[in-house]
């Protein structure tokens, strides 16, 4: 069935308006590229804010959802189905000793992620966490509290008491803030949102010495550096370590909703049947697209090709620093995620892009967030590095 009434006119009548629309009506996708419904070609270097890891409609992804369809929708999460076992077993496997609960989004699994810490220090009334200026975890009541970022609080409050925002990677501020009621700290490895802001590896693992000190549990948001994008399967990887409590969604996916919170056991063990639950959560649709996932990213060979073409996007990006130092103050990033922090407003740049065919982000005014697909060649590279060449120097 296709739909071919008039998009905008529909969203502004009948859809509730919490995005700033481009402008653009999207009708089809495939691999790199995304099809409006005047046939006009996007170059997508921004894949549904990295949900579209593997490119979208990857070959796997649709054909495991094509099969479960036929096969089985929905059912309680008070039966068992292999899906969600296997794919539980494969995270697990991937990662670190633990337990998984599944859910839908993001938001919904860090939301889990703090239930869990707050469930783990409820004995000693401990419930307090420490996050960071410019995190971003979610749009929930609980995650606006969570996100060290005021404009997503605005227009929502009272915020939801027991957490603590501190400088990103400042180990002595983090430690000025414990309490005998702090129970955890949560982190993005690599701020995404927040403008690609990299955590440090000895900070990283001053904040493990901190949580074990203090018995407090280190929580990672990998909502979006989880399964590749950072060149390691897990952006915990990079520094080597390793969290009690991890958040994941987006890109295990491939494109389908879907969200996972791993717990090591001291945590698992807290819980029990009726302290947390999702209808949806771990449904066999969604937990077929994330086996789909897992076997790209073995069989295809997926984590060599984003160090081989994460090196090469830097070398040029590199360059374009090089040639416009006047406009482009530092770049950030790791694996396929990169930030370009430039000294003028970024969004005239970002509209120029699409207006050309490149699909990109601007996030904190002035940082370009680059998030190609996993599957991203060198000629797609070089076609979206000349689009913002040929940008910069009309001098938006």
């Amino acid at each position: 069935m296709k739909i071919t009434q008039d998009a905008p006119r529909l969203y502004k009548e009948f859809v509730l308006p919490t995005y700033g629309w481009y402008g653009v009506t999207i009708e089809r996708g495939k691999g790199m590229y995304l099809w409006d419904e005047r046939g006009n070609r996007y170059l997508d270097f921004f894949p549904g804010w990295a949900v579209s890891s593997l490119g979208h409609c990857h070959r796997r992804v649709v054909s495991a959802l094509k099969a479960q369809a036929d096969v089985l929708l929905h059912v309680p999460n008070t039966y068992y189905t292999a899906l969600q076992g296997a794919l539980a077993e494969r995270i697990v496997e991937s990662s670190f000793p633990g337990k998984v609960f599944f859910s839908n989004s993001g938001a919904e699994a860090n939301e889990a992620a703090v239930k869990c810490a707050r469930r783990y220090g409820d004995a000693q009334g401990r419930y307090d966490i420490i996050t960071f200026e410019r995190s971003f975890h979610g749009r929930t009541l609980g995650m606006i509290a969570a996100t060290g970022q005021q404009k997503v609080r605005d227009g929502f409050g009272p915020v939801l008491e027991g957490f603590v925002t501190v400088p990103f990677n400042d180990l002595a501020a983090v430690e000025d803030a414990i309490t005998p009621k702090t129970v955890g700290i949560m982190l993005e490895p690599i701020q995404g949102e927040g403008g690609v802001n990299i955590a440090a590896p000895d900070f990283l693992e001053g904040l493990k010495q901190l949580a074990e000190k203090h018995d407090l549990l280190l929580i990672y948001d990998e909502v979006q550096t989880g399964m590749g994008r950072t060149g390691k399967l897990f952006g915990y990887q990079l520094a080597g370590v390793e969290p009690d409590i991890m958040a994941l969604a987006k890109a295990l996916g491939g494109g389908f909703p879907i969200g996972a919170t791993v717990v090591k056991d001291k945590v698992a063990e807290k819980l029990s049947p009726g302290a947390h639950g999702s209808t949806f959560g771990g449904n066999p649709l969604a937990c077929a697209c994330g086996l789909a996932v897992f076997e790209a990213i073995e069989k295809d060979h997926i984590l060599e090709n984003v160090a081989k073409m994460g090196g090469y996007l830097k070398k040029r990006l590199d360059a374009l620093k090089t040639a416009f130092p006047e406009l482009i103050s530092d770049l950030r990033g790791a694996g396929l995620m990169w930030g370009v922090e430039l000294t003028v407003d970024g969004n005239p740049i970002f509209s120029r892009c699409l207006e050309k065919g490149l699909i990109i982000n601007c996030t904190q005014k002035n940082v370009l967030r680059l998030l190609p697909a996993l599957t991203v060649t060198g000629a797609q590279v070089d076609e979206a590095v000349n689009i913002l060449t040929e940008v910069l120097k009309e001098g938006c």
